[in-house]
């Protein structure tokens, strides 16, 4: 019998490509939100919840194997939708890549998860689920390391709504402070108005291209949540921060409703003078979520898991395999003890 899984914001930008990848997996999707009529037009499955009233959510996860979370912003929907699985009993995936959000769900719910016996695996997407895994895979047979970087080479980055809305959340909670992850910790402090700008060596055939630093996404989060890695910074293509700010959302250019974005992450661990480093290519930010949410469930529900509780994913799963597993829409390159002497030039 196949097994049913609810899509919590089916509706959404992202929650669509999650919805059609657990059909061509063989999943039965259910869609669940709030607007009836939005749900009703899909002609599958739909029950109505909203995090505002927990006894629609409890009635929604009703007779359901697993849930994945698909609507932002998730510091408004994780805690709710959470807890409702908790309930239910079921595991929990996301595709959140605020940082905050994620900071309380390993804060409030590793505990009751753990209790439980319950995977709830947060940012199980583009940012904080696949950086994670390439860090992850990048450490091999290492324990700790002394530096983690993550630069994402995008080619454009056109936000859906959900993006919009998120960073209008975590701005605010962040009153105007910059965040990073140094010395073991996040970090909030007052920095100067423009990101410092630097140059990375992609490889080939991306090559030299100028990044923010200081861009933070949801890897802080989910990379020192189980590794022992002090100094963890992500960087961001410069044009495609510009695109970000102009808020021009996404244009689907195949029947898939993918765009043609494309993206490179090229992902670098240090110790001592040795360098490793790992890079994942592939399209489409959004679209290219749906695969890791939904490997991610198919992973729980069959139980090749490592840990139960709240878990990033290179910490619940085996990272190189569910790379792999990504394969053909995220191409994985390795390049272990990588001694080249630096990767990032300073004022580009």
């Amino acid at each position: 019998m196949s097994q049913r899984v609810a899509v919590f914001g089916a509706y959404g930008h992202t929650g669509r490509f999650v919805v059609t990848e657990l059909r061509e997996r063989g999943f039965v999707p259910l869609l669940l939100g709030r607007d009836e009529s939005r749900l009703a037009a899909s002609g599958l499955p739909y029950r109505v919840a909203s995090v505002d009233d927990p006894v629609s959510l409890d009635q929604a996860l009703t007779g359901v194997d697993a849930v994945v979370n698909c609507a932002g912003p998730f510091a408004s929907t994780a805690a709710p939708v959470i807890g409702a699985a908790l309930r239910a009993g079921i595991p929990y995936v996301d595709v959140a890549a605020e940082i905050e959000a994620n900071v309380d769900t390993f804060a409030h719910f590793s505990e009751p998860a753990r209790a439980a016996g319950v995977a709830v695996v947060p940012a199980m997407a583009f940012f904080g689920g696949l950086g994670d895994l390439l860090v992850t895979t990048a450490m091999g047979d290492w324990t700790s390391a002394d530096e983690a970087h993550v630069a994402y080479g995008l080619s454009s980055w056109h936000p859906t709504a959900g993006t919009v809305a998120a960073g209008v959340v975590s701005r605010e909670r962040r009153d105007g402070r910059r965040v990073r992850y140094t010395g073991g910790r996040l970090e909030y402090h007052v920095g100067e108005h423009d990101l410092p700008s630097l140059a990375w060596d992609f490889p080939p055939p991306l090559g030299r291209r100028r990044v923010l630093g200081e861009f933070t996404m949801a890897d802080v989060v989910t990379v020192p949540s189980h590794l022992a890695i002090p100094e963890v910074r992500t960087y961001m293509a410069a044009d495609a921060a510009t695109d970000l700010a102009g808020a021009r959302a996404p244009v689907a250019v195949d029947e898939s409703g993918r765009s043609a974005q494309t993206f490179t992450v090229d992902v670098v661990v240090r110790r001592g003078d040795t360098r490793r480093r790992v890079v994942a290519t592939g399209r489409d930010i959004y679209a290219v979520s749906a695969p890791l949410a939904v490997e991610a469930v198919r992973r729980i529900l069959a139980g090749q898991t490592r840990t139960s509780g709240v878990a990033s994913a290179g910490e619940i799963f085996d990272a190189p395999d569910f790379l792999r597993a990504l394969s053909p829409s995220v191409s994985v390159d390795r390049h272990p003890d990588e001694n080249r002497p630096e990767l990032v030039t300073q004022n580009a």
